[in-house]
């Protein structure tokens, strides 16, 4: 069965990048969407349903704490899983999104099996 999946990332390289690593980690994608930010991400799930989301925390307009707050307050998006894909060193961040609901985390860089191990009983 494929997944569909949301990346959620203000550089498209990355978004690139965990596309490919998705692949590298046998993830059996379906079609993978693609937002810039928050806000782009939101505007996508009202035409698209995805399995997982995986999103960056540091983004203009509507950041990814921002994002999983708004996902896990609607009834249509609180089941969708959500891993943040992050630079941030300190863990202050990285726990709110834990308290949020955030699936789980991966510091920037990543690997792919990384990726794999975090999405390990996700998908």
């Amino acid at each position: 069965m494929s997944l569909d999946v949301l990346i959620v990332d203000d550089s498209a390289a990355i978004r690139k990048i965990l596309q490919r690593v998705l692949i590298q980690a046998d993830v059996p994608l379906g079609r993978v969407y693609e937002a810039g930010d928050g806000e782009e991400a939101l505007n996508c799930l009202k035409d698209a349903s995805v399995g997982l989301i995986l999103s960056d925390i540091n983004m203009p307009k509507m950041d990814g704490l921002q994002l999983l707050g708004a996902l896990k307050n609607q009834e249509s998006t609180k089941s969708i899983p959500v891993i943040m894909v992050t630079t941030e060193g300190g863990s202050t961040k990285v726990m709110e999104a834990v308290n949020l609901g955030a699936a789980g985390y991966v510091r920037k860089p990543f690997t792919a099996e990384q990726i794999k191990e975090k999405l390990a009983g996700i998908v």
